[in-house]
């Protein structure tokens, strides 16, 4: 029952209601339309019920009061419109046909509106659920930089990933970078992306980064006991005599130290830049004039005229360090070995060692020689040697060839076992590589998803004593030979591997060991040990020799 004075909007005529489905409301009359209604009234005019708007002025309790009410006033004036009461009574009931109408189809228009407004909930909730469920099809990774591009980029591709080349995008599952900077590790989550290179890799990776560290353990090593049979390494035992130029004491330390010795023609010193690679701004101290000029340089400040004008710019932050002048030679010509030191997870800690390869110089050795070429083993300073183009190959040896020369000229003359390589010099670097990793254990940013594939470089001496060179973050990773052309890109597909193994079970929470992707890598540290028995785990450590070449020796 509609109230006195209500007015009800008349959209369509009742007919054409039926064919269509429209969402309907009430539409208040303004001031003008009351108005103007009210004089049409007072004027004995009849409204057009044919027209789109049909007010209606029900004024009794019920339909019938309502009726008759109408039939009065129109009846009145019947004459002076020209209508009988008959049309009137018809125009009223298509009134109130008009009505039911149109609140029929508004329950109706609002019980289509919540269905699909169900089904639309519906769906989302269908396509959450998908989401959940499933991985995204096409997972992007970025990689930034030209080192070791024709081996990541492929193989992520293989799996079906899509590359992007925006650095900023957040949407990434691995994000592999050649130099690290703040923007690499911008909004990362942790548990969901892997990224390359841990973020502070520079306590290990550079000169005075690993010497600090190395320093800093020493001293606490020195204090604790470990038991009878458990001896810490030494510093001194792996790392020549060095000394920081960036520090004053040191600096004097050394210089001082040079005074005593400017008659020993033998004494040479190499001085390293600490953040630098492929050989740059490393220079020889041969000679008393050498050192005398080097200390005056060193003096200078920064900015000075004279400065300016040398050459060779020395960085302030670098280092001096006792050139081993007795190396062990391979055909006369001076080599070191580069090994990979894999931190395959660090939320926990997985840490491995694999096998790489041995880099020769092209000239024989000569330790009194300028050239550079002839004291720096790696590919980049190679390069530069007029011979290069035709030894190339020679320059790098497997270590299954490293291991076979070593049977034939030195194992009798020098009392060693058979396969030295490949037992006591594999051990002996694995030794090493713990000890520095346990000298940065509690330094390096721990978060699921950071990985790091670091090269270590060492150096045999004629007495077969094993020395660290250096470790490097973002190895060189070309193939130009064919040694590296088998070893370097089975080392960064087993990096993947393992740490995309590594990760999905960290995720799942599932028992780390053992690792199906392990292969040629070999376990230093493990620091999940839920679960993992202690003979299990032993056997699948550096403990006993586990490692590529001891295979492919038995194979061949």
């Amino acid at each position: 029952m509609m109230s006195a004075g209500s007015r009800v909007k008349v959209v369509q005529s009742g007919e054409e209601l039926h064919g269509e489905d429209h969402v309907c409301t009430d539409s208040p009359t303004t001031t003008e339309e009351r108005q103007g209604e009210a004089d049409d009234e007072e004027q004995g005019h009849l409204p057009d019920v044919l027209e789109k708007t049909v007010t209606l002025e029900p004024g009794g309790e019920d339909k019938q009061h309502k009726r008759t009410e109408v039939e009065k006033s129109f009846g009145k004036r019947q004459d002076a419109q020209g209508t009988n009461r008959e049309q009137v009574i018809q125009a009223d009931g298509a009134a109130a046909d008009s009505v039911c109408l149109i609140e029929h189809s508004r329950s109706m228009c609002v019980s289509k509106m919540a269905q699909v407004k169900h089904q639309k909930r519906d769906l989302q909730v269908q396509h959450l659920q998908r989401n959940r469920d499933k991985s995204p099809e096409q997972p992007f990774f970025y990689f930034g930089g030209g080192n070791g591009a024709s081996i990541v980029v492929p193989y992520c591709e293989s799996k079906g990933w899509q590359r992007i080349y925006d650095k900023t995008r957040l949407d990434y599952r691995l994000k592999w970078c050649e130099l690290i900077s703040p923007r690499t590790y911008n909004h990362f989550r942790a548990g969901e992306q892997l990224v390359y290179q841990i973020p502070n890799n520079n306590v290990l990776t550079t000169k005075i980064g690993l010497l600090n560290s190395l320093r800093q353990y020493d001293r606490i090593s020195s204090k604790i006991n470990h038991g009878k049979g458990h001896r810490r390494l030494k510093m001194a035992e792996f790392i020549p005599d060095t000394f920081r130029m960036d520090v004053k004491d040191e600096r004097e330390a050394f210089f001082s130290q040079q005074d005593g010795l400017c008659a020993d023609k033998s004494n040479i010193w190499i001085c390293k830049p600490t953040g630098l690679n492929q050989g740059r701004g490393i220079f020889l101290l041969r000679t008393p004039e050498d050192i005398a000029a080097f200390r005056t340089r060193m003096q200078m400040p920064a900015g000075s005229p004279t400065n300016k004008k040398i050459p060779l710019r020395i960085p302030e932050a670098m280092i001096a360090q006792w050139y081993i002048q007795n190396p062990l030679l391979l055909k006369g010509k001076k080599f070191d070995v580069r090994s990979y030191f894999l931190i395959a997870c660090t939320s926990p800690y997985m840490v491995f060692f694999r096998h790489g390869y041995v880099r020769l110089t092209c000239d024989l050795y000569d330790p009194k020689s300028s050239n550079l070429t002839a004291h720096l083993t790696n590919q980049y300073m190679q390069k530069k040697n007029p011979l290069y183009s035709m030894l190339k190959e020679d320059t790098v040896w497997s270590m299954e060839h490293f291991n076979s020369y070593i049977n034939e000229k030195f194992m009798v003359p020098k009392d060693l076992p058979r396969d030295w390589v490949l037992s006591v010099f594999t051990r002996r670097m694995q030794q090493i590589m713990t000890h520095c990793f346990l000298a940065v254990k509690s330094k390096l940013e721990c978060k699921l998803g950071y990985f790091d594939l670091i090269g270590c470089d060492f150096l045999i001496d004629e007495d077969f004593k094993v020395w660290l060179l250096e470790m490097n973050c973002n190895p060189a990773l070309h193939t130009n030979c064919e040694v590296l052309k088998e070893v370097v890109p089975k080392t960064v597909t087993e990096t993947l591997d393992l740490a995309m193994e590594i990760f999905n079970k960290c995720r799942c929470g599932q028992k780390l060991l053992p690792l199906t992707s392990q292969k040629d890598f070999v376990l230093l540290y493990c620091g999940d040990t839920a679960g993992v028995s202690i003979t299990k785990q032993r056997s699948r450590t550096a403990g006993p020799l586990r490692t590529a070449c001891s295979k492919s020796q038995s194979s061949s």
